[in-house]
């Protein structure tokens, strides 16, 4: 996909995800709506991951580590063909639905079970190495969140990614700087990220994370480092793309009313209609 299509695409995955919530009545909206550039731009432009490759050991792989975050990926995973929208949509969290809210990998296109915070970075690390060690040349990406850094197996991972030097592997982080609690620096105190990352050496790459054209430059410049894996800081919005939810903590987990889900499209309508 060219970089306008990406942007549209983008917009109908917001608009997926907000009548999915809307309509379960539960989910984590705030991260889901911050990391849409990043998923649409890996599964529609850079990760060789499809339907029909899905059991392919060569395939791409991409672990989401900040798992209450699902539904995004579920919409896209809809979108590609992975499983039927229609299921998706009118059974999402319904006794014995198989799309819970965290990701689970008896469904089509999830490589693991994530939620638990702090797990998916080094399980990321673990199928770079094994693509290595055996000579595949796929690529790892996982996308983590900001308020999950405080995990410190998050860091052992990030010793370990550096220490193998697993340039097959690229990490998020998801940096809208808002928790469930709070913000993250009164949590737990982060900044700056980029030095702490470069510590354990990586590559470093520090973008707006809701701009398309600086998510799908940053993806080609981690492909194309040699010698050490990259992670590339998301400096996002939570909520991005719905006014009433930006830069809010509360929408980190809260459902829309009626009037604001209408609201809600009109803006995501709104967004699209202006690319």
């Amino acid at each position: 996909m060219e970089l306008r299509e990406l942007q549209i695409k983008a917009c109908d995955i917001r608009t997926d995800v907000v009548t999915l919530i809307h309509n379960a009545g539960c989910g984590h909206i705030g991260g889901d709506m911050s990391e849409v550039e990043a998923l649409v731009a890996l599964y529609y432009k850079h990760m060789n991951c499809t339907p029909e490759n899905q059991n392919d050991p060569n395939r791409d792989r991409f672990v989401l580590s900040k798992g209450h975050s699902v539904e995004t990926l579920y919409c896209i995973l809809a979108d590609k063909g992975y499983f039927d929208r229609e299921e998706l949509m009118t059974t999402y969290s319904a006794y014995r639905s198989r799309f819970i809210g965290h990701p689970n990998n008896k469904i089509p296109g999830i490589e693991m079970n994530s939620g638990s915070l702090g797990h998916g970075l080094s399980v990321a690390v673990g199928m770079a190495k094994a693509g290595r060690m055996s000579g595949a040349d796929y690529r790892v990406y996982t996308v983590i969140g900001d308020g999950e850094l405080a995990e410190g197996s998050i860091w052992e991972g990030a010793m370990a990614g550096g220490h193998f030097r697993l340039d097959n592997l690229t990490a998020f982080v998801d940096r809208n700087r808002l928790q469930i609690s709070g913000t993250t620096e009164e949590v737990m105190t982060q900044d700056d990220q980029e030095t702490r990352w470069a510590a354990f050496g990586w590559n470093v790459i520090s973008i707006p994370g809701n701009d398309m054209a600086a998510v799908d430059a940053a993806i080609t410049l981690a492909k194309e480092t040699r010698g050490k894996p990259t992670v590339i800081i998301l400096n996002t919005t939570k909520g991005c793309g719905v006014s009433f939810m930006e830069n809010s903590a509360p929408w980190h987990h809260k459902v829309m009313n009626d009037a604001q889900y209408e609201q809600a499209l009109a803006e995501l309508a709104e967004r699209k209609a202006s690319l």
